[in-house]
């Protein structure tokens, strides 16, 4: 019985070739999109799962008070992993990572040559532990014990010695510090939150044995005991903070997260040194695009074979005639519709292996086809040819199954009258999806460009950031700033601990009389006076930092933003000269004012900010601003100045404007993805209305040839068909425009700042939905319309 059913399938199949490759097509994109999205989602849920004791890992949370705007931070106290693993008695181990100097990258002298090393991470020894890290040279149990000592990833280890034996070697850090490395282990993989390529020693570092529970800047990981629970964990951490900070000094509380949401429930918080943070909303919004896409190509296969019924019609007649059972229809059709679905499955999986590379360089991911062949892939294939089958194939069979013989012998216009409603509500579903996923686009699209375009308040384009991490002497910094200024196309240059885009040190404004009041948080950037001519702060009184400033000069001299001034109540010539309290027991002096600019990333508002010359304080980077069109023979000169001046320092660069970008790299990615998912969604909803538009045309062939025998113009049939579709792709705007507002309303609602949706977004999708549905209905009713009236007459 199934091998029957099977052939008549298939002759069925190639009977109706024309409907059968518009299904086949259709399908086929739509799997192949849905493997792809289901490819990088399994890959973005699979983070951290590869560790023997991952349910039993979790990371340090920070919680902080309204005065630090409740925000959630993924960096502790360095006391924390000391005092977890003393004072509470459900954490069974516990360790701190410290990457280089606050994130920032570290300089890297090795067999005579310079590297850049931006995965340099300072480590309790117990983190190997933790982690399970798998050494294939050295031994895990002493590798990290001994100061200054420091274990290498393969990939490291290839990069720093090539050939060589790696063990026992020196790397010389930032030009002062000396490491011996005492072991090499795994890569990490690419789903791992760790990412460290070099893990040197804590021991003997400048926080190894510190007790602070003020400072906030590690992140601590902690093992649990087996068998104790989440919430008694985070009480008995309650405790403990009690025990160590009083109460009025409390500006935060603890929490722990799961390892296994670490990647994808972290966007939000702050201080994270993962260099890769996934996003849960970005993995609901590409599940939900998947479904979509899927479920408008099922939305076309039952379209397309319910349209097909009258002719199906007499074969079922004749069948149950015969003695044939509903339910043997009902399976018929059914084998029908898998060996459909089946045929696009295998298509769509070789048109995902073809797309793979394309997709890997739209999402920023390295996925390999090694992925498709594992038995999780292979089932979740089989998974969605089932659904797919199933969805596709429910209305067409319960429907086709159910005609009765007397039916199909007297046939009535009010037979498919059903058939037709259904019809038109799925061609309505399809297009407010379409149109949902247009709006969708446009906004994303609008949004990212806002961003890109938004006046930021300062300059970010032709400056180059170098770190010179390493570079101690004074009289070094002012060699490279004269070698530098020596080449023509360099504008100016300043020294500075940061610049717009990368954290720099917090500390806390106080208005006079407020001290016994938490204050506003302000970011501090060391710098010296070319700052503002670099960066092309724009003024609103008084000036930038002094050129000259004695080392025994305790008096800092500070330039605030207007945000800071609004705090102070001061007006932008007032503050001028006053002091502000920001360094406690040593002064600072206001000296100038510069409007607000963005210093963060724009999902954030603009807070309080200062550049200073403090001379606590390091300075990390040269800020050199550029005129140029010969932009490669500009950085060769600069290599080469830097090169005389620091020779055991690499020469490490990037640009303002490129490191901005960077913060916006999950809405580009989003932009990107949507753009091309949503292009192929109304390609497949076109696909099925292009087969009905073909279905009608063929249907009322007869009655378009005695039109244009009775003079009716190519227009006026091309009208005559095209009409009803236009009002079902009404009707669905209709639908679809309350909902596609509420969704991204809601996804704006991220930004601090963003575009209003304004009617015009609504009317273009509208227009493009409406564009493309004429089109696709055009092509088939002019082709109609310019046939023969004769040949359509006979042919009927």
């Amino acid at each position: 019985m199934f091998t029957t059913h099977l052939k008549i399938a298939w002759r069925n199949l190639r009977k109706n070739a024309l409907f059968s490759l518009i299904n086949i097509f259709g399908l086929s994109i739509g799997l192949a999109i849905t493997l792809l999205l289901f490819l990088f989602i399994s890959h973005e849920l699979s983070y951290n799962s590869m560790y023997p004791k991952k349910d039993r890992i979790h990371r340090i949370l920070i919680q902080t008070n309204s005065e630090f705007d409740n925000q959630t931070w993924a960096t502790a106290p360095p006391v924390m992993a000391s005092a977890l693993t003393k004072e509470v008695t459900n954490v069974e181990s516990a360790a701190r990572l410290y990457k280089h100097n606050f994130g920032k990258s570290a300089s890297i002298r090795a067999n005579e040559k310079n590297f850049t090393e931006n995965m340099f991470y300072w480590v309790d020894h117990a983190l190997l532990d933790i982690f399970d890290i798998n050494m294939v040279k050295g031994n895990s149990f002493n590798a990290l014990t001994r100061p200054n000592t420091v274990i290498l990833s393969e990939s490291a280890a290839k990069k720093y010695f090539a050939d060589q034996d790696p063990i026992g070697q020196i790397l010389l850090v930032d030009n002062s510090k000396r490491l011996e490395v005492t072991g090499v282990y795994q890569d990490h993989p690419k789903n791992s939150t760790l990412d460290a390529e070099i893990m040197a020693s804590s021991n003997g570092a400048w926080f190894y044995e510190r007790t602070s529970w003020g400072n906030v800047s590690f992140e601590t990981y902690c093992l649990l005991k087996e068998h104790v629970s989440l919430q008694s964990t985070e009480i008995q951490m309650a405790q403990m903070l009690d025990q160590n900070v009083a109460k009025e000094g409390q500006w935060y509380s603890l929490s722990l997260q799961p390892l296994d949401k670490i990647h994808l429930y972290s966007a939000s918080y702050h201080n994270s040194y993962a260099s890769y943070v996934g996003d849960i909303g970005e993995v609901r919004n590409l599940g939900f695009l998947a479904i979509l896409i899927l479920l408008i190509a099922c939305i076309n296969y039952m379209n397309l074979t319910t349209a097909k019924s009258q002719k199906r019609a007499k074969e079922v007649g004749v069948s149950k005639a015969m003695g044939a059972q509903s339910k043997s229809l009902f399976s018929r059709f059914y084998i029908e519709t898998g060996l459909v679905t089946g045929i696009s499955v295998v298509l769509g999986v070789l048109l995902a292996m073809l797309l793979l590379p394309a997709f890997n360089a739209l999402t920023d991911q390295n996925l390999s086809l090694q992925l498709m062949a594992n038995g999780t892939f292979i089932g979740v294939i089989l998974g969605v040819w089932l659904l797919t089958t199933v969805l596709s194939g429910i209305y067409p069979s319960v429907y086709l199954s159910r005609f009765l013989p007397k039916e199909v012998l007297s046939p009535s216009q009010k037979q498919d009258q059903g058939n037709i409603l259904v019809r038109k509500g799925l061609v309505v579903l399809q297009f407010a999806a379409s149109v949902i996923l247009i709006v969708g686009v446009l906004v994303i699209y609008k949004q990212t460009q806002y961003i890109q375009n938004k006046e930021l308040g300062f300059s970010p384009e032709n400056v180059m950031a170098i770190s010179i991490r390493g570079l101690k002497d004074g009289q070094n910094k002012n060699a490279l700033a004269q070698e530098f200024r020596r080449i023509p196309d360099v504008k100016a240059v300043s020294f500075a601990q940061g610049y717009p885009g990368l954290d720099v040190s917090g500390y806390v404004l106080q208005k006079d009389g407020t001290e016994n009041e938490r204050g506003l948080n302000i970011q501090m950037n060391t710098a010296d006076s070319e700052i503002a001519e670099v960066l092309q702060l724009k003024f609103l009184s008084g000036r930038s930092l002094p050129k000259n400033k004695s080392a025994k000069d305790t008096l800092v001299e500070v330039v605030l933003n207007k945000k800071a001034l609004d705090y102070l109540g001061f007006t932008a010539e007032e503050a001028i000269g006053k002091n502000a309290n920001i360094f406690y027991q040593q002064e600072a002096r206001i000296v100038g004012i510069v409007d607000d600019f963005n210093f963060a990333s724009l999902h954030e508002p603009i807070g309080a900010y200062a550049f200073h010359n403090n001379t606590n304080e390091g300075k990390s980077f040269v800020l050199v601003r550029l005129n140029t069109t010969n932009l490669a023979q500009t950085v060769s000169h600069l290599k080469s100045s830097f090169s005389k001046i620091a020779p055991n320092l690499d020469f490490s660069y990037s640009f303002l404007d490129q490191n901005l970008a960077q913060l916006y790299q999950r809405e580009k990615r989003a932009a990107k993805v949507s753009i091309i998912g949503s292009v192929l969604a109304i390609t497949v909803a076109c696909l099925g209305l292009f087969g009905l538009a073909a279905f009608t045309v063929e249907q009322r062939r007869k009655e378009i040839g005695v039109r244009k025998v009775l003079g009716a113009s190519v227009m006026g049939i091309t009208h005559m068909l095209s009409k009803e579709f236009v009002k079902l792709v009404l009707v669905a705007m209709v639908l679809a425009f309350p909902l596609a507002y509420w969704i991204m309303s809601n996804w704006l609602e991220g930004f601090a700042y963003r575009i209003n949706i304004g009617w015009i977004v609504f009317v273009i999708s509208g227009a493009i939905a409406l564009i493309i549905a004429l089109l696709t209905v055009s092509v088939q009713s002019i082709n109609a319309a310019l046939t023969n009236p004769a040949k359509s007459i006979r042919t009927e």
